[in-house]
């Protein structure tokens, strides 16, 4: 079974096909073009460099955020695009989802935090498991003092990663019993979207295309200027 991951629910895209026996490959990038420019030639430089085509393709992975909103829809529109036109599965996996992953081995209550704009920020908790993690609250968004109340409430010790985590670390060193991941976390990754996503296509847990949408935790810059326009 080989998948295509795309994750470009943050300023870090990627993109990674692999298989149960691991990542074929992958791409990256952290700044410079958009992800509308990036998605789809690093699709293409995959597939030549691996010497993958479509038609090998058996199912395809998109995270849905939260996120930036621009980011999200052009990896689910792109992930839609290709399932529809390869008719293959597809699933949709959260970028917190992602990040608490990449932290399955740790011991402590894991927290991955994700920079939502407007000096706020989005998180989870998790905990691990046999395989993994599970979370173990609903996905949140607020200010970092919202964070830290969250974190003084739970009373436990608690990995905090994630670009939200190191950017607005100062604030959350307020908080006792935390420890801080490390800057190659920081961000959702497509190869972490395959190996979650392999799993679930192989029990026949597959989306709906027409159901799978961003996870929009608040209304965007546009929709807060119309109605702000409305109101003047």
């Amino acid at each position: 079974m080989l998948v295509l991951g795309i994750e470009t629910s943050t300023p870090q895209a990627s993109v990674a096909i692999g298989s149960e026996q691991g990542v074929v490959g992958s791409c990256l990038i952290s700044r410079g073009t958009t992800s509308g420019e990036f998605v789809l030639p690093a699709i293409q430089f995959l597939m030549n460099q691996t010497e993958i085509s479509y038609r090998n393709l058996s199912a395809v992975a998109v995270g849905v955020g939260p996120g930036l909103f621009t980011g999200m829809r052009v990896g689910l529109a792109t992930g839609k695009t290709l399932a529809q036109a390869l008719s293959v599965p597809i699933v949709g996996i959260a970028s917190l989802d992602l990040l608490a992953y990449e932290a399955r081995y740790s011991s402590k209550s894991i927290c991955p935090v994700l920079d939502a704009k407007r000096k706020e920020v989005f998180f989870g908790f998790y905990r691990q498991v046999p395989g993994g993690v599970t979370r173990t609250s609903e996905f949140m968004i607020g200010s970092p003092s919202r964070l830290v109340a969250e974190l003084t409430g739970r009373a436990e010790d608690t990995l905090l990663l994630g670009s939200g985590a190191l950017l607005y670390r100062k604030e959350l060193e307020a908080s006792e019993g935390i420890e801080f991941g490390s800057i190659a976390n920081s961000f959702p990754r497509a190869t972490s979207l395959v190996e979650l996503a392999i799993p679930r296509l192989m029990r026949e847990e597959y989306s709906r295309v027409f159901d799978i949408e961003p996870l929009y935790m608040r209304r965007s810059d546009a929709q807060l200027n119309w109605e702000r326009t409305k109101r003047g």
